[in-house]
Parts: structure tokens; C-alpha cells; sequence
């Protein structure tokens, strides 16, 4: 027990690396020689090979042993671990497989006193002789201390001897390293946010087990070193200096220590004075500072087990006495441990249930309590006890190595279970028609055992099954650190005076009815995580049985009550509002029924569907509701804080019921009728129906419309529940849409097309569903003949057509591109721009639909839609790089293209929008370059280019003068040093548009003339004005 980890060795190290199986193989390859044994010292060599190119190396072992345990160990390779070396365990193995090969002697002190004067003398100063680097001090100071007459050592009768053994009323314990086990938790905890060091410190809790069920009382000692070692560690006072939550990792270690507390406080063998030392420490940890929180707001003071129950009261007053008590009270992680303190084990009846199997009521009947001791059938119960608190008994007897006791303990809680809940049931039945007319429920267990911090299920299950685990025929040092862990194998063990029951069966129906408590969640995120967490590894244990007639016959009856059982059962017909939600026990228990009662596995798992927290929230009045894509509702909900967690449970549920419903109508419905009503979150419901799809169409079999059509449902659904709140998944889920109404066939696709308004924005309906309705891909898949296809056509036509009308400004161009192909449609379309042009469609869609007919081949109605466009535009003086600016320019090219007509025309529009001189004179320039095109008559070519100076381009031409003029003098007006040479430059620009008029040079002289008298204190500015223009 001292060399090996016992239960799991650290990440990554295997047997080989273990101490125990290290000297194993030492002893084995003939390592160990020249063992002694003198009294109750042994000492020994042992010869360890060297690595490659490495000398052999040689240690010397010391082990001092009493009473058949190692109270002390030495050796030369100065191992600082917790355990014992493998040349320690080498030499120990050496002692009990080769006895007789082992020399012994008396204890030193008796040779010793066989010797005479001379012999004394010669065997001191051979020894010192032999040692006296080392011995030399210490001989000559005991010689000094001899030869005082009154000296300490001199009044003291005899002298000591390692070799002799303690005194039979000496305490005896194994060897402990004490400086070393704190040295390594404090190194572990340090190394905190590692994986391995979190495995590690619970290897080192499961060592304080293994002792305890060896009744070491070296688990004790072990325990409260690690404890002092948690309590140092510098995090706890950062994490309460800053208000923080410690780590999970780290909470899952405290939660460990406390309950290890609890086993170790309730010990039914410890002496009283040992209990009292315990909780003298607990009680000085518990009132420190730093000394951690229990999680979750768990009552100390929980209603006893019963024989009877009834209906609690209502939530409102249970919350107003809770109030009253809960200011001022301050749980620790060791006050489970203290409230323990109180408990013994001393009362009759609990003596009797531990002490046989065949415990039954007597003459004596209730052995003077007022409280039944037996149920009906005569088997015991153990009542007036927290539940909780009873199965810690369970656990602290197994934990101390009483596994028989723990069983008879454990069989009696289940009784006492089974009574209480026959008794709710009864209850319920008399109340149900008044709860089912209130339609929801006060909550009948306030805290749930899942969870809870001295995990009682867990506790209780445990114990059952490991009755049952068969043996392993070939065991391994460590069963579970080879690279696949094996499985659990169990058997059913009869529970002796239950005929027909099976301790296996009991382990399953604890743990059901543990799992489907109905149950307030806890407050805070740890506690609620732990409950999912404990839930989670309930149902791993479930899982590695396996199911075989008995098991599922316990099955199928714990479903069907906790079906019945009402507002005791999370899958009860009445729900509190903050309940504890059950898909994952639900989709555990519909896998397992479902070959065996598909009916009762539909039932339980529509049932567990609800999440009533959801479902029955009430929004003060006049706030908006949430966004349907804020799953976890923040707001409304703080302290769900695993509500994202549990949706996504719910989701898994749904999803495993939708894939085993395939191919049957009725059950598929039913669970869509459930989903739709449920399943709030549409990111999963969108999960579900792309699932639902990617099942119903399997590649090498034919589609199952049934499970089709709830996809398209289900995806329908996410439409509407999202259309008015814009997310980036909207694309692909629309784009899914559209595919998995392909898969089913034309008429689902055209009816999306027909009722998009509910669904879709027109420019979703416009640019994903019309096109991707219509694409080659699409129409190939559909294998439509060309009656059909023209309908579907005509549906996507109609559908962009409404889209454009609804927002022209995005759907106008979609519109026209899909409608290219038939002309009706594409009138409509254009129509549509034309009349959104005067509703106030702007310039820049306009222009882009413009370039759109240009590229179609329909200059004229380019150009109207041009002029259309020009119609709304400014560009003010200043504005030369306005993004409207190659807009314009394409506008005037396509206008001097058509012919002079349409140029003279849009030279007004030009004029009146654009201020800016630049642009001005570079359309001018360009209009001058060429010739304009053909008239709209069809007239010939024009000869030559136009001139500047004659209509339609004079106009234009004064236009851009009077710009140049306007723009100098509002630019002068502000203008800085550093941005005179820009001027200059403008100016120059400005000289060229002056130049195309006949008296241009004349202009510009007289307007420079104006410049240099109106803004003459900018002598700087005009000397580089005349340098540069005369």
C-alpha cells in the first residue's frame, strides 16, 4: 500500500514506473544480498543496473518494522516521494518470500550484554574505528557525559536500542513521510491549471481511502497535512481579495477533501478523544477566511427520511422562512464534517440493520421508538435521518472497510426509499385533479440529491454495485491504466430476505430515482454545473451495465411511476417552474426502453421535452421580448447560468427521438408537435432539421418524405422565428431551406416561393430563394418537364417581382436579371424602377441599374434611368472625389454616344447638379474630343466634334467658368501658406477651361485682375499669382 498509487497512477506512468512493481522486479533479478536482520532492524544491498554506458549502482536499505508494520525506512538513494522506494520494497519482499535465507540476530542489546569488560572495549573501538569519520563526535560526547558523575544520561536506567521494538503500550504506524507529502502537495497545487497535477492530488485522496479501509490511522495524518497544505495555498486569498470564483478544477479538489472530512469524522471504530482532535482542527480551518464556501445554498438542516409524506407547501413560503434563517450563516466546506461530529452509531436499531442479514421485526415490535423500524413485508427501515446524512453512513462504512455493513445500511435506506415513495404516490393520487386544474406545481424537494454535496446517490449506487462487479480473472497492479480501460462486468447478487431482488436491480433503481427527482436547481454556477456533471457520471455507471431481463423489467416499472409520480417526479404531469430539467436522463432511459417498449419510451421522453423555465416566463409589460437567438435569456434568467447547456440537452433529445421515428408517421409527428412546442433556441432547431434531413435521406436507400417534411417544417419555423432579427446564419439557413424543399419536390419549393413574406426578406426571397430555385442544379434535380418548369419559372418571376416592389432599392436588379428571359416580366420590372425612381429610389442604384441595361443592350433606357439618377445628385465644389464622380462620367459618355439630341438634353441635369469646376471642365473636354454619336432618328454621324463655344456645350462651358470663379474665391477665403502652391495649380487648370471660350483670354485676365484687388494683403500669394500668370 505504501509503494503503489492504489488506484490510478499519475498521467502517463504505467506499472512499470511504480515503486512496488520496480522492486518486484529488483527482487526478482537477484538484486538484493548481505540482508541482516538484528532484532526488529533489517539492512541490506541492493545492486541496481545502470542505464547504457552507466556503472552498476550499489544502495544500502535500513527498514526498522513493529509489530508487522514499517515504522521507519533509510536508504542510500535519497528518494524524497511520497512512498517508499522499490529498493525498500525489494528488501521487505526478500524478508517475506525468503525467510530462511534471511541471518537473525538478538537485538544489539542483548549481545551486548553477553560481553565482558574487554569485550565491551574492543567492540567500541572496532566500531569507532570502523566509522570514525562519522561516529568520532558523537562517541567522545557520550563518553563525556558517562564520565560525569551527574550527569542526564547517567540517571537514566538502561539504554536505548534501535533494534529492540517499542513497548507493547506504544502506539505503532506505519512509516509517513510527513515533510514529504506536504512538500508534494504544495508542489501539485502550485502546478494547479496542469491536468496531471489535478489527478495526481486525487490518487493522493484515494490513498487516504485505501488506508482508511486498511484502518491505517495514517489516513488521518495524511489528510490533515494535505488539508493544511489546500488552506496555504496563495490563490484562496487572491480569489477572495478579488471577488473571483476559484477554478472547477480546483473547487472539484475542495469538494473532495470535505467529503473525505465526513467519512473520516463519522468513523464508527475511532476513539472518542481522536473524533474530538479532528474536530478541533475542523473548527479552527472552518472559522479562517480563506477556508472556501459550500456551493449551491444546500440546507443543514433537511427534513428526515419518513414514512409518510404529503404535499409540501407553496414556494412563497418556503422562500419567506428561508429568508429568515439563511442571513448570517456561512457554510464551509468542512461544516458537513462538523455537523457529522454529532453523529453516532450507538442506536440500537441501526446496530441490528449492520450487524445481519436476516434483521426482522420481533415481539418487541418498534423497540420502544414511535417510529416504524420495518416496512410491510418485515424488511427494515432506517428513518428519521436525513437522507443525505444516511447514505454518508454508507459511504463512511465502506470507506473504512465494512463493505457487508454498508450493503445492509444501503438495503435499508432503499426500503425506507421505496415506502416513502409508495406513501407520495397515494398523496398525489388525492390531489391530482386540484394540481393538474392549477396547472403547475410548488416544488416538492427544494434541493436534488444529484448534485448535492455529499453526493448521496452516487454514494448509495456505489455501494450496490460493488456487491455486484465480478472479478477480473487476470488483475492487473492498476485495472485501469492500461490504453483501454476495461469494462465493468457485473452480476446479480440476491439481497438476502428480498426473494426475487437483486442488489444490481436496486443499484438501477436508486439511481432512476435519484435522476428523476423533480427538484429546484441550485444557486451559482459551480453547483449547477456539478449537478450536470453528477448526473453525467450516474449515468455513465448506468450505462456500463448491461440490460438484460430483469434489469429492464426494474425499467420499465421505475418509468411508469415516474410518470405517475406527479409533482415528486421530474417527468410528473404537474412542473415547477424552475425545475431541474430531465433530457439527459430521458434520452439515457428512451435508448435503453425503446427495443423493449417503444410506447413507454415516447411517452417518458415527450414528456421530458419540457423546459418550463422557458415555457411559463412572464415579461413585465411593455418590454419587448428576448431575441429568440438569445438562448440563454440573461436577462431574465441570472441565474440559469447553464440554461445554454441544457437547451443543447434538450436539442440531443429531440434529435435521438426524430432518428428512431423514422418510418413511423405517428410517432414522428408527435415528436415535431413537441419540438415546435418546447425548443426555443433557433440554432437548434435549425441543427434538428438539418439533421432530421441529413437522416431522412440516406445515399443508398429512398428518402423518407415523412421525416422530410418536418425538416422543411422545422426549418420553415426558424424562418419565421428569425426574420426580424438579422443573424449571419441566415443566409445558409435560407440556402438549406431551399434544398431540403428541392429534396421533397417542386410543389414544396414553389409553396416557400409563394409565402415568402412570412419567411424571408426580399432580399433574401430575391437573391438566395428565387435564383437558387431556378439554377440548372436545381431544375436537374427536380427532373421537371417543360410544363412544370415554366410554372416553377413563373413562380420565381412573380416572387422577385413582389421582392423589387417591396424594397426596389435591393431587389430591383435581382428582379431584372431573373426576369430577363421573358419580357412581360422584365417590363413589370423595369416599370417598378421607373416608379421607385420617383419615390425617391437613390442615385447610386439607379446608375447601377442604368450600367445593368446598358450591358442587357438598351442604351435608351440606360440613358433615362441615367438622367433619373443625375436628377437627385449634388456635388458640391469641394467634392472632386465624390463617389458618385465615374458614375457621372459613364452617364455623359453614354449620353454623347446616343447622339446630340440626348446630349443637349442632359447638359441642363449636368449643370444643375454638379458644382464642382473640375468635373465640369473634364466632361466638357471629353464631349469635345469626338463627335457625338446617332440621333435617335437614325440620322448619319455628325461631321465633326462640337464646339465649346456652341450649343449645347456653351452652356456647360459658362457653367464650369462660373464654378472655377466660385470655387477661388471660397477657397481663398481660408486659405493657408502651405496650400498655395495647390492654388496656383488650380488656377492653371482653371486658364485651360477659360481658354475653350473665343474671349477666354480676356476672361481670365480680367478675373485674375478681380483676384489681385480684392485679396491684395495676401502679397505672397498674388506675387506667386504674377510670377506664375503675368
Amino acid at each position: 500500500m505504501y509503494s503503489s498509487l492504489g488506484y490510478q497512477p499519475p498521467e502517463g506512468e504505467h506499472d512499470a514506473q511504480v515503486p512496488f512493481t520496480r522492486g518486484l522486479h529488483l527482487l526478482q533479478s537477484g538484486a538484493v544480498d548481505r540482508v541482516l536482520q538484528v532484532g526488529f532492524h533489517l539492512s541490506g544491498n541492493i545492486r541496481e543496473p545502470g542505464g547504457p554506458g552507466e556503472p552498476e549502482r550499489l544502495y544500502h536499505v535500513s527498514i526498522s518494522f513493529d509489530r508487522c508494520k514499517i515504522t521507519s525506512v533509510s536508504c542510500g538513494c535519497d528518494n524524497r516521494d511520497l512512498f517508499y522506494c522499490a529498493h525498500v520494497v525489494a528488501l521487505s519482499l526478500y524478508r517475506i518470500r525468503h525467510a530462511r535465507q534471511v541471518e537473525l540476530r538478538l537485538p544489539i542489546s542483548e549481545t551486548l550484554s553477553q560481553m565482558n569488560r574487554d569485550q565491551l572495549q574492543k567492540f567500541v573501538q572496532y566500531l569507532i574505528s570502523a566509522h570514525h569519520t562519522e561516529v568520532l563526535p558523537t562517541a567522545q560526547r557520550l563518553a563525556d557525559e558517562i564520565l560525569l558523575l551527574g550527569s542526564e544520561i547517567n540517571l537514566v536506567h538502561g539504554a536505548p536500542d534501535p533494534t529492540a521494538g517499542a513497548g507493547i503500550e506504544d502506539a505503532n504506524c506505519w512509516h509517513l513521510d510527513e515533510d514529504q507529502i506536504q512538500e508534494q502537495v504544495k508542489q501539485l497545487l502550485s502546478n494547479g491549471g496542469y491536468y496531471g497535477a489535478s489527478q495526481q492530488l486525487r490518487s493522493m485522496f484515494c490513498k487516504v481511502r485505501e488506508m482508511l479501509r486498511m484502518r491505517d490511522s495514517n489516513g488521518a495524518r495524511m489528510l490533515i497535512l494535505m488539508t493544511e497544505q489546500f488552506l496555504q495555498d496563495p490563490r484562496l486569498a487572491l480569489w477572495r481579495q478579488q471577488g473571483a470564483g476559484m477554478t472547477d478544477k480546483c473547487r472539484q479538489l475542495w469538494d473532495e477533501l470535505g467529503a473525505l472530512w465526513v467519512c473520516v469524522v463519522l468513523s464508527p471504530h475511532c476513539k472518542p478523544e481522536e473524533r474530538g482532535s479532528w474536530l478541533q482542527l475542523l473548527a479552527k480551518w472552518d472559522k479562517l477566511d480563506v477556508c472556501p464556501l459550500e456551493e449551491g445554498n444546500y440546507s443543514f438542516d433537511e427534513p428526515s427520511l419518513q414514512a409518510t409524506v404529503t404535499l409540501s407547501r407553496g414556494r412563497e413560503e418556503e422562500e419567506e422562512e428561508e429568508e429568515v434563517v439563511a442571513p448570517g450563516s456561512r457554510h464551509t466546506v468542512f461544516s458537513r464534517a462538523l455537523q457529522a461530529g454529532s453523529l453516532h452509531w450507538s442506536d440500537t436499531h441501526l446496530q441490528r440493520i449492520l450487524a445481519s442479514d436476516s434483521y426482522g421485526p420481533s415481539l418487541t415490535g418498534t423497540l420502544g421508538s414511535e417510529k416504524p423500524t420495518f416496512d410491510p413485508q418485515g424488511r427494515p427501515l432506517w428513518l428519521g435521518e436525513p437522507f443525505p446524512t444516511a447514505c454518508a453512513r454508507v459511504d463512511t462504512l465502506r470507506a473504512h472497510g465494512y463493505p457487508r455493513q454498508a450493503l445492509r445500511l444501503a438495503g435499508a435506506i432503499v426500503n425506507t426509499l421505496r415506502l416513502q415513495r409508495r406513501h407520495q404516490l397515494e398523496s398525489y393520487k388525492q390531489q391530482k385533479k386540484e394540481l393538474l386544474q392549477k396547472g403547475n406545481t410548488c416544488i416538492t424537494n427544494t434541493e436534488g440529491w444529484v448534485g448535492h454535496p455529499l453526493d448521496p446517490i452516487g454514494c448509495l449506487c456505489r455501494a450496490l454495485l460493488e456487491a455486484c462487479r465480478l472479478e477480473e480473472e487476470t488483475l492487473a497492479l492498476y485495472p485501469d491504466s492500461g490504453p483501454e480501460k476495461r469494462k465493468v462486468a457485473y452480476q446479480h447478487v440476491p439481497v438476502p430476505g428480498s426473494p426475487g431482488e437483486s442488489y444490481l436491480a436496486l443499484a438501477l433503481e436508486v439511481a432512476l430515482l435519484g435522476l428523476g427527482q423533480q427538484r429546484a436547481l441550485p444557486e451559482g454556477l459551480y453547483a449547477q454545473d456539478k449537478v450536470v456533471r453528477s448526473e453525467e457520471q450516474l449515468l455513465a455507471l448506468l450505462e456500463e451495465m448491461e440490460l438484460d431481463e430483469r434489469l429492464v423489467q426494474v425499467l420499465r416499472r421505475q418509468a411508469g411511476l415516474l410518470l405517475e409520480a406527479g409533482p415528486f417526479s421530474g417527468f410528473g404531469e404537474v412542473l415547477f417552474r424552475e425545475s431541474v430539467p430531465m433530457h439527459t436522463c430521458a434520452r439515457y432511459l428512451f435508448t435503453a426502453l425503446l427495443p423493449h417498449d417503444p410506447d413507454l419510451a415516447y411517452r417518458l421522453a415527450l414528456r421530458a421535452m419540457r423546459l418550463p423555465v422557458l415555457e411559463t416566463a412572464a415579461f413585465p409589460a411593455g418590454e419587448p421580448h428576448p431575441s429568440p437567438l438569445d438562448s440563454i435569456v440573461s436577462n431574465h434568467f441570472p441565474r440559469w447560468f447553464i440554461l445554454g447547456h441544457l437547451e443543447t440537452r434538450q436539442c440531443e433529445l429531440a434529435s435521438a427521438m426524430l432518428t428512431a421515428a423514422k418510418g413511423d408517421p405517428k410517432w414522428l409527428h408527435a415528436v415535431l408537435g413537441s419540438i415546435q412546442q418546447n425548443i426555443h433556441s433557433p440554432a437548434l432547431l435549425f441543427k434538428l432539421a438539418q439533421d432530421a434531413c441529413k437522416t431522412a435521406t440516406p445515399a443508398s436507400a429512398p428518402p423518407d418524405t415523412t421525416l422530410l417534411g418536418i425538416a422543411l417544417e422545422l426549418g420553415l419555423q426558424v424562418m419565421r422565428m428569425t426574420l426580424n432579427t438579422m443573424t449571419w446564419r441566415r443566409r445558409e439557413m435560407v440556402r438549406w431551406l431551399v434544398s431540403c424543399a428541392t429534396e421533397i419536390g417542386p410543389q414544396a419549393l414553389m409553396n416557400i416561393m409563394q409565402n415568402w413574406y412570412s419567411l424571408f426578406t426580399p432580399v433574401e426571397a430575391a437573391t438566395i430563394v428565387a435564383v437558387t430555385g431556378t439554377t440548372h442544379a436545381t431544375l436537374s434535380r427536380l427532373q421537371l418537364d417543360a410544363p412544370r418548369r415554366e410554372e416553377l419559372w413563373a413562380c420565381a418571376r412573380t416572387l422577385a417581382l413582389q421582392c423589387a416592389m417591396k424594397d426596389p432599392q435591393n431587389c430591383s436588379l435581382p428582379a431584372l436579371t431573373l426576369c430577363e428571359k421573358n419580357h412581360a416580366a422584365f417590363e413589370a420590372a423595369y416599370q417598378i424602377v421607373l416608379d421607385a425612381a420617383a419615390g425617391g429610389l437613390g442615385h447610386a442604384h439607379l446608375f447601377t441599374v442604368a450600367r445593368y441595361m446598358e450591358h442587357r443592350g438598351l442604351p435608351l433606357r440606360a440613358y433615362k434611368l441615367a438622367t433619373l439618377a443625375l436628377a437627385q445628385l449634388s456635388i458640391a465644389f469641394n467634392q472632386d472625389s465624390h463617389p458618385a464622380v465615374n458614375d457621372v462620367l459613364w452617364a455623359c459618355s453614354l449620353s454623347h454616344s446616343l447622339g446630340r439630341h440626348e446630349l443637349s438634353a442632359i447638359v441642363p441635369l449636368i449643370i444643375r447638379s454638379i458644382h464642382c469646376a473640375p468635373m465640369l471642365s473634364d466632361i466638357l473636354r471629353r464631349w469635345t474630343l469626338s463627335a457625338p454619336g446617332l440621333g435617335p432618328l437614325g440620322a448619319r454621324r455628325a461631321a465633326k466634334p462640337l464646339g465649346a463655344d456652341r450649343a449645347p456645350l456653351c452652356q456647360l462651358l459658362d457653367a464650369a467658368v462660373a464654378a472655377y470663379i466660385a470655387t477661388s474665391h471660397s477657397r481663398l477665403t481660408h486659405i493657408s501658406p502651405r496650400h498655395y502652391g495647390d492654388f496656383i495649380e488650380f488656377l492653371g487648370q482653371a486658364r485651360e477651361t477659360f481658354l475653350l471660350a473665343p474671349d477666354g483670354h480676356l476672361q481670365f485676365a480680367q478675373f485674375l485682375e478681380n483676384l489681385k484687388q480684392t485679396y491684395k494683403g495676401k502679397k505672397k500669394l498674388m506675387l506667386l499669382v504674377r510670377e506664375r500668370f503675368g
